[in-house]
């Protein structure tokens, strides 16, 4: 990693109980967006991003989405997150990995703790957001005792933005 790369760091811890959410509620919109988490994002160390009840099952799907994006076209593609509980994003999503110039990208987020210059390596930031991706699977299944896949065409998604992201 050069000397202008930025390193990222995801950290979330449930905020719902493990009881809110079971296989049989899959369908039940409402409950899946109760289920948070905090989540909170560090960039060379300084906290970037930081929400107390951030829609975990939601932001999955999102995350799922863009790898899955990602694995077909064999390119890192942009991901957007919106989630449906606010809809003021005429400056942005509320995170955003953008690649630029070939093998470098950013993060965004009009939530953002503090404005960083961040530049990453993109294939160290694509690492990063599959591994999240990945764990995060693994830990809300383990967590609420859940199948994701059985919740994943329920969850919804924002359609307001960028029909590429859905």
């Amino acid at each position: 990693m050069d000397s202008i790369s930025s390193q990222v760091k995801f950290h979330y811890n449930f905020t719902s109980d493990a009881s809110d959410i079971s296989n049989k509620q899959r369908k039940d919109v409402s409950s899946i967006l109760d289920i948070t988490a905090k989540l909170s994002i560090y960039i060379n160390d300084d906290c970037y991003f930081d929400e107390e009840e951030f829609p975990i099952l939601e932001f999955y799907k999102y995350l799922y989405k863009w790898k899955e994006r990602t694995n077909d076209l064999n390119e890192v593609q942009e991901f957007h997150y919106y989630t449906l509980e606010y809809d003021e994003y005429d400056d942005g999503a509320i995170l955003s990995l953008i690649p630029f110039g070939g093998d470098k990208a950013r993060l965004k987020s009009i939530w953002s703790q503090e404005d960083l210059y961040n530049v990453f390596d993109v294939s160290y930031i694509k690492d990063e957001f599959m591994a999240l991706e990945t764990a995060l699977k693994k830990d809300i299944e383990e967590y609420f005792e859940i199948n994701l896949e059985k919740f994943l065409k329920h969850i919804p998604m924002y359609k307001g933005i960028d029909s590429e992201d859905m």
